[in-house]
């Protein structure tokens, strides 16, 4: 047979998307791999969601990520979803498994990752965390498994937020959840141990947006976290950092989440290291996973 100039394609499907650095640690993870993908980085609007979808078996793509707004929407378009993400309620990976298409999520197994890489321990601490979307409710049940002792959820739909309090207490009866609307300038409990933002709240080009919190009732026993990737560096951890809290970025979720897509995609395990220093060298910081 003579030489393939094809090339397995996946990505990702998001509005906006422009700013997502996922491919920068994804093609440099297949050509470490040696293995002839491509990862493109696609607008697909909320409206188009069902004929992209449509279009993943077309093409026959191996795979694809989701990323705001599509985690949720894209569930009643798929034709099976792993467990995990069910509970969840929440798909961030697509794998095309001969033309079916089925929903995974590594969003929560990604940011538990760069949070125990870090030397964390959540067990039995106290969570306050921004938001109640897609990655939201992936990274809440991640937390719960890993045995939290109590949730806050902060946020402004009301329905979002109690919906993914009653999900919560049906599987972890153990776990205390409480939801919060976010309709004012919220003060962060001081009891609080771990403050994480799952919002889009100073992704690019907002990178100047805050979230309309107290910063005065982060202290430096607190460690904040943000999944946002670009800039890593937000608003939210600045204000972090000069009230000595530990904090950690979306980089290291990133390159976890990432990680496990290409397993489901490739069957083969990427190097977080070489996608670390890929990161490293776009950002021009140093990045932690």
């Amino acid at each position: 047979m003579g030489k393939s100039y094809r090339e397995e394609l996946v990505g990702v499907f998001g509005d906006p998307v422009d700013e997502n650095p996922t491919v920068v640690v994804a093609q440099k993870a297949f050509e470490t791999l040696g293995i002839p993908y491509r990862y493109l980085t696609i607008n697909v609007h909320p409206e188009a969601l069902p004929a992209a979808l449509e279009g993943l078996k077309a093409m026959n793509f191996k795979g694809m990520h989701l990323t705001i707004p599509h985690k949720v929407a894209a569930i009643p378009y798929l034709d099976s979803i792993s467990e995990e993400a069910a509970i969840m309620g929440a798909v961030n990976t697509i794998v095309n498994q001969n033309g079916k298409l089925r929903g995974e999520n590594t969003d929560g197994k990604g940011f538990m990752a760069s949070v125990v890489n870090a030397g964390i321990d959540v067990t039995g601490k106290k969570v306050t965390m921004l938001g109640a979307g897609g990655a939201a409710r992936a990274i809440a049940v991640e937390l719960a498994r890993a045995g939290i002792g109590e949730l806050v959820i902060i946020n402004r739909s009301e329905a979002r937020g109690k919906g993914l309090v009653e999900t919560l207490e049906s599987h972890f009866s153990d776990l205390k959840v409480v939801y919060r609307c976010w309709d004012h300038t919220m003060t962060i409990d001081e009891d609080t141990a771990i403050l994480v933002n799952t919002t889009d709240i100073g992704l690019y080009p907002n990178v100047d947006a805050r979230p309309d919190i107290v910063f005065d009732s982060i202290h430096d026993r607190m460690i904040v976290c943000d999944v946002i990737p670009n800039h890593p560096h937000t608003q939210l951890l600045k204000e972090a950092e000069k009230r000595q809290a530990k904090t950690i970025d979306g980089l290291g979720m990133l390159i976890n989440q990432c990680v496990e897509s290409i397993r489901y995609w490739t069957g083969e395990t990427a190097d977080a290291e070489v996608m670390k220093e890929a990161l490293a060298e776009e950002y021009g910081i140093s990045v932690h996973y």
